[in-house]
């Protein structure tokens, strides 16, 4: 990987993690259509690293938020009663939330990793990003607020997010149509969502920096790496702020049709190639 590919990714990356559209999805399919040869254990670090980058973005956003929920849920606790502010209830629900993809992630890792070595399979996960989209749209009542959240609604979007786990099934994509299904508005199923990647994108970062400390050439890789952390942690914040705005007037069947014709293209490509 050159440094000029690990900023183009880190580019993508930050425009796609927070957008239902898969930002796994791009950066396999990035490579390919532009016919870069990436080593396999490069990528697979990359992509996950380049997501730690998002990462810092959702905590620098949702800093004010963070930190409400954090000393809500101490105070509760050292009161006895967990569940007694709304906030700290929100923290526990976030804690469920995320449960579901990390132990499922865990069991299935190496079915994971083959994934991502398939353009093609890619491509027809985008067509599942697409249709959990639709149904989010069609199905969804959206009139419950964020404080209204309850274990059954936590569990159901953690289930969703474990989808996410296979590249082209988007986490936003997958976690926002699953706090809609539960009837969460629009704006309140994303923030849910934005709000329960922090703890499932840190765990796969440690992960993804364990397997970077046994690579070969560590310090060679780190320096190619960190111009596409930087682009992918400032575009990702400005991606989270833009989304939020979007969500709140919009709907998001726009982002079905994109990950529809993606798919396509792709599929396409890889016949006639």
């Amino acid at each position: 990987m050159t440094i000029l590919q690990a900023i183009l990714l880190g580019i993508i990356q930050g425009l796609t993690e927070f957008l239902p559209i898969s930002s796994s999805a791009h950066l396999v399919l990035t490579p390919y259509l532009l016919g870069w040869e990436i080593p396999a254990e490069q990528a697979f670090v990359f992509d996950v690293l380049v997501q730690v980058a998002s990462l810092v973005a959702v905590i620098v956003y949702f800093w004010q938020d963070l930190l409400a929920i954090g000393r809500s849920m101490i105070r509760d606790l050292l009161d006895r009663e967990p569940f007694r502010d709304p906030q700290s209830r929100l923290g526990w629900m976030l804690i469920l939330a995320t449960l579901p993809a990390g132990v499922i992630g865990l069991l299935i890792k190496d079915l994971v990793e083959l994934a991502f070595g398939s353009p093609q399979v890619t491509a027809l996960f985008l067509f599942v990003t697409a249709a959990l989209l639709i149904l989010a749209e069609r199905f969804g009542k959206r009139d419950k607020e964020l404080a209204e959240i309850g274990w059954k609604d936590a569990l159901f979007v953690g289930f969703a997010q474990a989808l996410a786990i296979f590249p082209g099934i988007s986490r936003s994509g997958a976690t926002i149509t699953g706090g809609m299904l539960r009837d969460l508005k629009r704006p309140a199923a994303t923030r849910f969502a934005f709000l329960m990647a922090i703890p499932i994108m840190l765990a796969a970062g440690l992960a993804a920096s364990h397997e970077l400390l046994k690579a070969p050439h560590v310090q060679d890789l780190l320096t190619v790496f960190l111009p596409g952390l930087i682009a992918s942690a400032v575009v990702s914040y400005f991606s989270i702020r833009w989304l939020l705005s979007y969500l709140a007037r919009r709907p998001i069947s726009i982002f079905a049709i994109y990950c529809g014709i993606l798919g396509a293209v792709v599929l396409l490509f890889s016949v006639l190639r």
